[in-house]
């Protein structure tokens, strides 16, 4: 954190999702609207983690080919040869991601869920660990594909950037004036691998996984949890993977902050990022001006936080 502060000012909230992901083997999609950063946070983490990097910028123009890579025929050997895309690498930015047709969004599919590429009739595996990282820019829509159902879905959290405060924004400003600063790698590869595995063993109370369940359960059912309001403005809610994700990056956040347990302030302090992208509202909800994220203050206050001790007990 301390290294890449020298560079990224402020964004501590984007900061800590995106180790979050890092620690819990999830995709990252950062929304926000142009000169926030979010590109360079993604190229220090790089920098600062180790590993192959491959950024692709997304365009209407690109194929699938341009990704995942292709098969090449050698006139000189009279035979084919698989040539390996970006997509082999340790950490893909997918920059600009919603500029891409749909046929390239579907090939990005695979490589998200299964960790693994099919070229012609050859099956690949990417690199380990693999993460994608993909931003998206809100205010432009001519030019842009919307992010099909399913693959908005793979992703962990949808983080959303806003600008920055007066005070961070004169940091921007005074370090744009001087020399960029140079990063060092202070993390290998190899250590997050035995981070990953560390988060994968936390303990994760029965109580903590069923408030997650309630809170997914909840966008699909809001009258049962008291916020009917709001059913009107739901066309689907949460799949499976919004709970299955909550505890998974409940136990990143956990180890984070110091402890071999998740706790249901984890779940919840999270809970907007997981949930906020698996939300499909109708056009009432448009009409109304009502977004994910209010739909999901008001499960929040909704569904209560289980009491549990977790602390003394472990401690004992």
């Amino acid at each position: 954190m301390f290294e890449i502060k020298r560079v990224i000012v402020g964004q501590e909230a984007m900061l800590e999702r995106v180790f979050v992901a890092l620690l819990s083997s999830g995709h990252l999609l950062i929304e926000g609207v142009p000169g926030l950063a979010k590109t360079l946070t993604v190229k220090t983490i790089a920098d600062v983690l180790g590993g192959s990097f491959q950024r692709v910028q997304f365009t209407p123009d690109l194929v699938p080919a341009d990704l995942v890579g292709t098969r090449i025929y050698r006139p000189d050997h009279g035979t084919f040869e698989t040539e390996r895309g970006p997509v082999f690498c340790n950490l893909l930015l997918a920059d600009e991601i919603n500029r891409a047709p749909a046929k390239v969004q579907s090939a990005l599919l695979e490589v998200m869920q299964e960790r693994q590429v099919t070229i012609g009739l050859q099956t690949f595996p990417v690199p380990r660990p693999f993460l994608v990282m993909a931003t998206q820019n809100p205010i432009e829509s001519e030019g842009t594909y919307p992010l099909p159902e399913a693959q908005v879905d793979r992703f962990m959290m949808k983080v959303l950037v806003d600008y920055p405060i007066p005070a961070e924004e004169m940091v921007v400003v005074q370090r744009s004036l001087q020399r960029p600063a140079q990063v060092n790698q202070v993390l290998p590869i190899e250590e997050l691998e035995r981070f990953q595995g560390l988060a994968a063993d936390l303990y994760v109370d029965r109580a903590v996984a069923e408030y997650a369940i309630a809170l997914a359960n909840s966008t699909r059912h809001p009258a049962k949890y008291g916020i009917a309001q709001h059913a009107p403005h739901i066309a689907f809610g949460s799949s499976p993977r919004g709970s299955i994700n909550l505890v998974h990056a409940g136990r990143a956040l956990a180890l984070l902050r110091g402890r071999r347990y998740v706790l249901p302030s984890d779940v919840y302090d999270l809970a907007k990022d997981v949930l906020r992208h698996r939300l499909v509202l109708t056009y009432q909800a448009l009409a109304d001006g009502v977004t994910s994220d209010l739909i999901l203050e008001a499960a929040l206050k909704a569904v209560p936080q289980p009491r549990i001790e977790l602390a003394q007990e472990l401690s004992a």
